[in-house]
């Protein structure tokens, strides 16, 4: 493929993005204004870098007319649109003096658009009410493009789980782009709906609007970001943190089922085997928590079910929000956090994490080596979900946990080097790769954030959100002589 063939629909395609990111900026740019903050000088001339950007982009493919995106063209579109968004995301941080270095900027932006949460800003209680806006802004941006990047683009490139549920928005020919369409234009008005929708119930539990609104749209995308350094700990009442529990579990779940449920007017749900599994084990464990809490924390035991499960939902779902330091409830709570850090939601959800289709596969790809065990020649079916796996399926599988664990293994290292503690390295690592939000720990615990990292660290850490938002293949691949072959 030639180097115009490969650039131009990937310049054409980012140039569209890039226009629609600049937008967005309006809103808090809006709020600027309204609030009497001296922002808005700042807001205006990232819109005007973004749409300069995108003009640029489009005039110099007007001609270019895109009848198809090989794997190549969509490898090249979704890695470079995110480091874009992420950079460009930085710059309202960086001019309006929120932060005061390109790495901590950076670091928020990736962090936000990637709905990992975690943070390196204190004193957001006093922040100015454009910025935390715009934060949010990102996770709901980001929780967005994550559903569509996994509805329409990760199964066409054979990464991600999307490929066992049957999707017609999964290929990106002449024939199937308007089902693509389709598919994503559903899911996002579902998504607006359901961001009124828990920002409607957080202002019923007792929040104001501007409260409400921020928290919706950092709930939904499961992202995590708070208006408080606090948290949810800002809320002393119940009634959020249910509304809260109730909209991550909502996040967590695969959008295609929402959309394929009103479409066809069936309750398919339950009928869902990652889905089935997903809220089993969350009910379980936050059970087996809650029975801790009161047994050995002898915490009431309604508050002990309702931080037990608001704070294990969290960093399942990859959301990030705490409302305490669950770090100091016993050895075995933070034990049971740090592997639900690796757990995630489902595929086609706004969570980050292994996802939990990968676990489902292995227990059957476990079954079936036990049952060969006892019987060499027996022919062992391998379904899921009503579908035949096949051998690619589980391949990919194994190839995302391979290069999961090097990667956790080469940020703990890399992170180490850099002078920090190995059990900041380690959960930093994790909650990065996995973009859950808080480690563990006094330094980057649900307590503390990132500040007092070093800017080395952050770069680190920013890479690794990055890697596993794209679910590590994506970006890799790149990185291959083959993919640049003609």
């Amino acid at each position: 493929m030639s180097p115009q063939r490969l650039t131009m629909p990937v310049v054409k395609v980012c140039s569209f993005t890039i226009a629609v990111f600049g937008l967005s900026l309006m809103l808090p740019l809006a709020t600027a204004w309204i609030y009497s903050s001296d922002n808005a000088a700042a807001y205006t001339l990232v819109l005007l870098v973004c749409e300069s950007l995108a003009l640029a982009g489009a005039m110099a493919t007007w001609n270019y007319q895109i009848h198809a995106l090989t794997p190549r063209h969509m490898f090249l579109i979704t890695s470079v649109s995110w480091l874009l968004m992420s950079l460009l995301g930085a710059l309202p941080l960086l001019l309006t003096d929120t932060v005061f270095s390109l790495s901590d900027a950076v670091f928020e932006s990736t962090s936000g658009l990637t709905t990992t949460g975690s943070t390196v800003l204190t004193g957001l209680d006093n922040l100015p009410a454009d910025i935390l806006l715009w934060r949010s802004m990102l996770q709901w941006i980001g929780g967005l493009g994550v559903i569509a990047m996994a509805v329409a683009i990760l199964p066409f490139l054979r990464v991600g789980g999307m490929r066992l549920f049957q999707t017609e928005s999964s290929d990106w020919s002449d024939k199937a782009l308007p089902r693509a369409k389709t598919m994503i234009s559903r899911i996002i008005y579902f998504y607006l709906v359901l961001t009124a929708l828990c920002s409607g119930a957080y202002m019923l539990a007792g929040m104001d609007s501007f409260h409400a609104i921020n928290h919706a749209m950092t709930t939904l995308s499961t992202g995590g970001f708070s208006t408080s350094d606090n948290s949810f700990a800002q809320f002393d009442d119940l009634g959020s943190h249910w509304v809260a529990i109730v909209f991550m579990m909502i996040g967590a779940l695969p959008f295609t089922l929402y959309v394929q449920s009103l479409s066809q007017r069936r309750w398919l749900l339950w009928k869902d085997q990652q889905l089935r599994g997903f809220v089993l084990i969350v009910i379980a464990a936050c059970l087996v928590l809650s029975l801790y809490q009161i047994l050995v924390n002898h915490q009431a035991p309604l508050r002990a079910l309702t931080l037990s499960s608001f704070n294990l939902i969290s960093v399942i779902s990859t959301t990030g929000f705490a409302s305490g330091d669950y770090s100091h409830w016993g050895p075995f709570a933070a034990a049971l956090f740090f592997f639900a850090t690796f757990m995630g939601g489902c595929s086609g959800s706004t969570s980050g994490g292994v996802k939990m289709f990968r676990f489902q596969l292995l227990a059957i790809s476990l079954k079936e080596s036990l049952s060969r065990a006892l019987h060499p020649r027996a022919v062992v079916p391998r379904r899921y979900n009503g579908h035949k796996v096949d051998d690619a399926i589980l391949l990919s599988s194994v190839a995302y946990l391979f290069v999961m664990l090097i990667s956790l293994m080469l940020i703990t290292l890399l992170l180490s080097f850099s002078g920090v503690d190995f059990d900041t390295a380690l959960t930093g690592a994790s909650t990065a790769l996995m973009n859950v939000g808080p480690g563990l720990g006094e330094l980057i615990g649900p307590a503390g954030n990132f500040a007092s990292l070093s800017d080395t660290s952050k770069w680190i850490l920013s890479v690794g959100m990055l890697l596993g938002r794209l679910e590590f293949i994506t970006v890799l691949v790149l990185f291959t002589p083959a993919f640049w072959r003609s």
